[in-house]
């Protein structure tokens, strides 16, 4: 059974045993009870408007996640110091605030339902008030006027807890020291079907809010507590009335508003690299209850929801539950790039820390045992972490032969005394099994149109089979990776045969389901996952960093411009360890001679043009060939750089400022900068000319957490102390040789 259902269990006692005895909850005894439970709570400390002192990416704050009461008596608030969610509790539960404490920014401009569903063709609402009279803002004397609807779920009660882990995270090699699951508070509320069909639904709307950053997640736990099936058509567990990002009287198309200033994070992503692109659950549309906006046609893009593009239309049988997708609210105090991008990864990192696991990689073309175990010694020799069975190896993940998976275990295991970790790469989209098994499109009711042309689906039979397939010859053979390509990407079936799903409407996510349970199963086994799909908040490890395949058979001097590009860009919204890049050691997708490294002594240069640009950043890439070296002076330029980068590992690995794109024109260059680690920063500049430069750049060493005063060296030379100028910036005097790199180790005094 997937994890995403459970049993009664997880429903409130007093409610279940009222639910069964077909009984209404009386809501002055629902009102008494809670005004006794928020009385014991501390009354929420004043807010200060405007930036604090500290800056929580640079120093964390002292704040932990906490529940308070607010002044009236049925208030309650959830804070962190940076952000505050306000909770009006009767006559029933609706947020009421939502508020950066980073800017005095309120960003709340009227009261939404807590969640959408429709069960049974029915929609209702879950919380909520009416009768706020003007949606352009919310004034604190008009909370008491508000009235409950007798058509919404209506909350019985809250619970408060540490937030607990999704699934667990098996740690097996290096990665950032961070929890797991994320520090802070769980708060879940409670509430009852206001009908007959829906008396015996619980509703839990789960929330929690992080330790030291503005980040706030949500989703819906519903139980079917009665003695009927019934059947869950849509959910919607995100309703926020946002204060608008601008206004303008005119028509303006969508994508050119300023949308607020809330950043939306879901492990509902597939389909895309990164987490915006991704992320299928989150709109932004204009409020139709908003009657006093300026737009002429009242198409402000204002009103926040996160509900999936079909389904989830699951139906629950007596006893059964299921939780949502989750949703994650960032709220950045800033609304300049690099600083909104830093939320963002710092987000990530907090919400999948094994992101921050990071092995230097090798993909072998050659699964034959000779070619695999020459490899492995090459991995071994020069320092790399993990080799890959690369796709067109020719190792097979869903043969089931005994013999052949044994073989293959013998070369695991070969590698593993050499301490080198092993994966395998595996198709699962892209591909056409045949008329029974791959996804119906709805449209035609035939297969084809999928979103990479044919596909199968995942809840048929050969699916399930595929599942079982590559989980037991992972477990089999002691694999330490899984290479998955065309992870589940999104396509609906209009199937009624396959096994997975009853048809259309559930669909789009019980093939999700199944993708999800495959990742978290690997994480939990410590199994690290390469995935061209963002699904790092299910489990997985790795994505592109960004880049178009052919780009790689084009000439050397153009792919090593066009890696610096796609790091530089790739990490606005990724960390340097979430992304892999790419070095054809032999030819790939075309290109002869010129766009290759093979012969590798006889290209060393460029070579080592592709380490530089890959470890400078922090960056893995896969380096595919049979080979990594061919001679010793190969082997000494591979050992080099590999010391390096273990030798700075944690500052590398750390967040990249952007400082000048590679363009070719000129130098290009950023900065690593970490406060928490040692050295706490790292800038890395390119000349990529055929001619020396010296120039004076500037580096902003704000975000290393230094202030007045620095202490630098070139490479391994000499350091000395120099002062900062008070924008925290260092003025610095690089000369470097044409078509060559240097970094400079920054450090406190």
């Amino acid at each position: 059974m997937s994890p995403h259902f459970f049993g009664v269990k997880g429903a409130a006692s007093a409610f279940r045993k009222a639910a069964a005895a077909g009984l209404v909850l009386s809501m002055a005894i629902v009102v008494q009870t809670l005004a006794s439970d928020l009385s014991r709570l501390p009354l929420a400390p004043e807010q200060e408007l405007g930036r604090s002192a500290k800056d929580w990416l640079i120093q964390p704050p002292s704040e932990h996640a906490a529940l308070f009461r607010g002044n009236d008596t049925n208030q309650l608030i959830l804070d962190n110091g940076l952000i505050r969610r306000t909770f009006l509790l009767s006559p029933n539960a609706a947020t009421v605030g939502l508020d950066n404490s980073t800017t005095g920014a309120s960003l709340l401009r009227a009261v939404e339902p807590e969640a959408l569903l429709t069960i049974d063709g029915h929609e209702y609402q879950v919380g909520g008030l009416t009768g706020q009279p003007d949606a352009a803002f919310l004034r604190p004397e008009w909370l008491t006027a508000l009235k409950a609807d007798s058509n919404s779920f209506q909350f019985v009660d809250f619970s408060k807890s540490n937030p607990k882990a999704p699934f667990a995270w098996k740690r097996k090699r290096h990665s950032a020291d961070l929890a797991w699951p994320p520090r802070g508070l769980a708060l879940d509320f409670l509430y009852r079907g206001p009908d007959e069909r829906t008396r015996a639904v619980a509703v839990t709307v789960h929330y929690e809010l992080y330790d030291g950053a503005p980040v706030l997640g949500k989703w819906l736990s519903i139980t079917n507590l009665g003695a009927d099936t019934i059947t869950v058509n849509n959910i919607t567990t995100e309703i926020l009335a946002a204060v608008e990002g601008e206004s303008a009287v005119d028509a303006r198309a969508t994508n050119r508003w300023r949308l607020p200033p809330i950043l939306v994070m879901s492990d509902y992503s597939f389909g895309g690299m990164d987490p915006v692109t991704a992320n299928r659950v989150t709109e932004w549309l204009p409020d139709p209850h908003y009657s006093t906006q300026v737009h002429y046609e009242r198409k402000t893009p204002c009103l926040l929801v996160c509900r999936p593009p079909i389904g989830p239309g699951l139906r629950l049988e007596p006893g059964q539950g299921f939780s949502s997708f989750r949703s994650f609210l960032v709220l950045p105090d800033s609304d300049t790039r690099e600083r909104q991008g830093l939320a963002l990864r710092h987000a990530q990192r907090l919400l999948a820390p094994w992101s921050t696991e990071n092995p230097i990689m090798m993909h072998v073309r050659n699964a034959a045992s000779a070619q695999f175990r020459m490899a492995v010694d090459q991995c071994a020799e020069v320092g790399f972490e993990m080799i890959i069975y690369t796709f067109g190896s020719g190792l097979d993940m869903e043969n089931e032969d005994p013999s052949y998976q044994a073989k293959v275990k013998a070369d695991v295991d070969y590698a593993h005394s050499k301490g080198i970790e092993v994966g395998a790469y595996s198709l699962f989209s892209s591909r056409r099994i045949d008329d029974a098994n791959d996804v119906i499109n709805p449209q035609t009711m035939k297969t084809g149109g999928a979103i990479f042309g044919q596909a199968p689906c995942l809840g048929s039979v050969w699916g399930a089979n595929y599942l079982c397939k590559l989980t037991n010859f992972i477990a089999q053979t002691g694999l330490d990776l899984l290479e998955h390509d065309g992870p589940y990407p999104g396509d609906v079936c209009a199937s009624t045969s396959h096994p997975g799903h009853r048809g259309l409407e559930d669909s789009q996510w019980r093939q999700w389901s199944m993708n999800c349970d495959l990742y978290r199963w690997c994480r939990e086994r410590g199994v690290y996952v390469n995935a061209p799909d963002y699904y790092f908040l299910a489990g997985s490890s790795k994505t592109g960093m960004g880049y178009r395949e052919d780009n790689w058979s084009l000439p050397r001097a153009q792919q090593i411009l066009h890696g610096r590009q796609n790091i530089y860009d790739g990490t606005w919204e990724k960390n340097p360890t979430m992304g892999w890049m790419f070095v054809p050691l032999t030819e790939y997708q075309g290109g002869g001679a010129a766009a290759t490294l093979e012969p590798l002594s006889q290209h060393l240069a460029d070579y080592e043009a592709h380490l530089a640009n890959n470890f400078g950043a922090g960056v893995q890439a896969c380096y595919r060939g049979p080979r990594l070296y061919d001679t010793p002076e190969t082997r000494a330029l591979l050992q080099r750089w590999v010391r390096w980068f273990k030798k700075y590992r944690d500052i590398l690995e750390s967040d990249i400022i952007h400082l000048r794109r590679a363009d070719s024109q000129d130098l290009d260059y950023y900065l690593h900068a970490n406060p928490s680690a040692a050295p706490c920063g790292m800038a890395v500049v390119f000349n990529p000319l055929d001619h020396e430069v010296k120039r004076s750049i500037s580096l902003p060493l704000y975000y290393t957490g230094l202030r007045d005063r620095a202490r630098i060296r070139e490479q391994e030379g000499s350091s000395h102390v120099m002062r900062l100028d008070r924008d925290y910036t260092l003025r610095l005097q690089v000369h470097l040789a044409a078509n060559s790199r240097t970094w400079f180790v920054i450090e406190h005094p």
